[in-house]
Formats: structure tokens, C-alpha cells, sequence
């Protein structure tokens, strides 16, 4: 007897167990692809995407070697580039894989119930420019870009260039755009364009938060993030696993693109001074060549509170203290009206009270 309950009350168990699962269903299982992003997690993406509203609002140039829009996790995530040499738009042209995999690190909002990969602005627009072998062509394209809506310009490419070049992404950065590009591959000095003044040059480190072998150095480097065994998607609905420094300035794009979704308000050199002053010290203390000022901390790039504008021409903080209501009157030549009132009621009744002393003096 004493067996036949303890088989009743097993069955019982499971038939709860199984009622659970078929109320409440399965938790829907994400695939290899999303789950090898492990950088999500010590960046606190998720976290940062809701702050940065998913960088909803935020156009981000891509030049490079064009974006396959029809990609299942770039379905929604592009705007109409431009191909210079041909002097129309664009948004389903890729000449090579790299392209699209810098865009989906970006912008990549996955696909179906958990699958394929999703960038660090998932809400962010992306806009194809290319080509990337002729200075001249991609000074164009940033001239475009710039005039067609784009905030964030990312550059994960390297080519030997002169003035025209530098001229178009001062421009850029007059108005209002925030560049960023690749430090460089193989361990030598920084490459152009990241080398140019106006442009954040990023390095790569590891999981182990160090910097990779591979990343380019010198004093040109302003931050570093991570760039090592990086899952990219690639045209044709297919995926890859790659390092360098090009991934690193695509995660860095897409965390200029949450900042400037939270700040709408927040000018370039502010967005990049907040990059610089909020990243962790990594290397030697301060500034290194190989760090830069140290390593993206995304979260506190978006928490920070907003300081007072410096030199460089940031915008007002919205939420700087403000100074105190100005009097409503600035004359303060003599007593105010109240005040002689009351001076007038107490000579009345002191006057009255030696009326009233003398009347009773006279009384005795």
C-alpha cells in the first residue's frame, strides 16, 4: 500500500511537471550564431540597447564593400547608399563579404525566434557606401553620406591617401558626424583614415581584455574594444568568425549610434569626449599607444552625467545645474513700501501712548 502511494504521487509530480511545460511552453533556444556574440555580455549590451533605444533614429554610413540588404538579419536595417563610381543609390549592392559584416555588427536585428545575430544598434539604420580603393571616390561618399542624414560614419578599411581625403572627413566633422575607423592590422603604426585627427582610431583586444598582437599602435589610437573572434554575418544569409580591428570600429560605430539615440541633442565632440574620458584605463597608467585612452565601457559612456561644454564646441548639457532666477527688480536704492508702513504704525502708537502719559499726569 505504502508503494502504491509513492507511485501515485511520482505520477502526480510529473503530470505537474508536464502541465508547467504545456502552460508555459519552452523557453525558445537561441542558435550558435547569436550564442558565440559573447561580447554582449561583458559589454552589457543589453543594458546599453535599452538606454540607447537600440540607436533608433540614427543613420550610420558604412563605407566599404557595399551591404547585402536581403541578408535575413539586415531585412529593415538599411537606407539607400551610393555607389560613387556610378553616381546612383544603393542598398543591395556587395561586391565582397566585408561589407555586410560590418553592417550587421551594427545593425543586425536577427531573424526569427532567437536566431542570426544582432548588432550593437539593432534599431539603427544603415546606409551602403562604396567604393573603398580610391580616396577621391570615398571623399565623395562621405560628402553624401553627410548630406543625406548620416550621424556615424564607419571606415573598417585602410588606403594610402592625401589632403582630398582629410579635407572630406573635416567636413564631416564640422558638421555634426562622428567618424570611426580601423587602427590597422599586423601590429605597425595606425593606418589612414584612423590616423586623420578627426577620426576615433580603434584598436582590438581579447576576451582577456588585452591587446591583441595583431592591433596597430602608435600615439594616433584613441580606444580600444573587443576584435577577437568576432561572428560576422555574410552575404547569402551565411555567417563567419573573425578578429580584427576592422570588427572593433563596427562594435564602437554602433555605440556612437546608442549615444547619439539617447542624446539627440549631443554634438560630435561631446560624444567623443564622453568615448575618451569614460573608458577603462587598460596597459599602462593613462594614455598608452596601445590602449589609447583605454577601453570602450559603453555603459558608462551612456550613464555619465554631462558636464559643462569645454573648447571643444560640445553643445549645452540638458541637464547642467542652472543658475538661479534673476531678481524680478534690480533696485535696491531705498526701503520697500512695507517696510516704511510699518515704521509709520509704530511712530502712531508711540505718540499715542505719550498723549495718554501726559493726559494722566494732568488727571492727578
Amino acid at each position: 500500500m505504502a508503494a502504491l502511494d509513492v507511485v501515485r504521487r511520482v505520477v502526480a509530480g510529473l503530470g505537474a511537471a508536464l502541465l508547467v511545460v504545456v502552460l508555459t511552453g519552452v523557453p525558445a533556444r537561441a542558435d550558435s550564431w547569436r550564442d558565440r556574440q559573447w561580447y554582449f555580455e561583458p559589454m552589457r549590451l543589453a543594458e546599453a540597447q535599452k538606454l540607447g533605444k537600440g540607436g533608433a533614429g540614427v543613420t550610420v554610413a558604412v563605407i566599404d564593400t557595399g551591404v547585402d540588404s536581403s541578408h535575413w538579419d539586415l531585412r529593415g536595417a538599411t537606407v539607400p547608399g551610393w555607389i560613387v563610381t556610378r553616381n546612383e543609390p544603393t542598398d543591395n549592392v556587395d561586391t565582397g563579404p566585408h561589407g555586410t559584416g560590418m553592417a550587421a555588427l551594427i545593425a543586425g536585428r536577427g531573424h526569427g525566434d532567437g536566431r542570426g545575430l544582432l548588432g550593437v544598434a539593432p534599431r539603427s539604420k544603415v546606409m551602403p557606401i562604396r567604393p573603398v580603393n580610391d580616396d577621391l571616390l570615398i571623399s565623395n561618399g562621405i560628402r553624401w553620406a553627410v548630406d543625406h542624414g548620416a550621424k556615424v560614419i564607419n571606415m573598417s578599411f585602410d588606403i594610402p591617401s592625401d589632403q582630398v581625403l582629410e579635407d572630406a572627413i573635416d567636413e564631416a566633422y564640422a558638421n555634426d558626424v562622428v567618424l570611426v575607423g580601423a587602427a590597422g592590422n599586423g601590429g605597425g603604426k595606425v593606418v589612414e583614415p584612423a590616423v586623420f585627427p578627426h577620426v576615433v582610431a580603434v584598436g582590438a583586444v581579447g576576451r582577456n581584455n588585452r591587446v591583441a598582437s595583431f592591433s596597430n599602435r602608435g600615439p594616433e589610437v584613441d580606444l580600444v574594444t573587443y576584435g577577437v573572434s568576432i561572428p560576422v554575418a555574410r552575404p547569402g544569409n551565411k555567417y563567419d568568425v573573425t578578429n580584427g580591428t576592422s570588427v572593433s570600429s563596427a562594435l564602437v560605430a554602433g555605440a556612437v549610434a546608442l549615444i547619439r539615440a539617447r542624446y539627440p541633442d549631443m554634438r560630435a565632440p561631446e560624444v567623443v569626449d564622453r568615448l575618451m574620458s569614460t573608458a577603462i584605463d587598460r596597459g599602462a597608467k593613462g594614455r598608452d599607444d596601445s590602449y589609447g585612452a583605454g577601453q570602450l565601457d559603453l555603459m558608462a559612456a551612456l550613464t555619465a552625467p554631462r558636464a559643462t561644454p569645454s573648447k571643444t564646441g560640445a553643445a549645452p548639457a540638458q541637464d547642467a545645474v542652472r543658475a538661479p532666477a534673476a531678481a524680478s527688480s534690480t533696485n535696491d536704492s531705498g526701503p520697500s513700501p512695507l517696510v516704511i508702513v510699518a515704521v509709520g504704525v509704530l511712530v502712531l502708537i508711540a505718540g499715542l501712548s505719550v498723549v495718554m502719559v501726559l493726559r494722566a499726569r494732568r488727571s492727578s
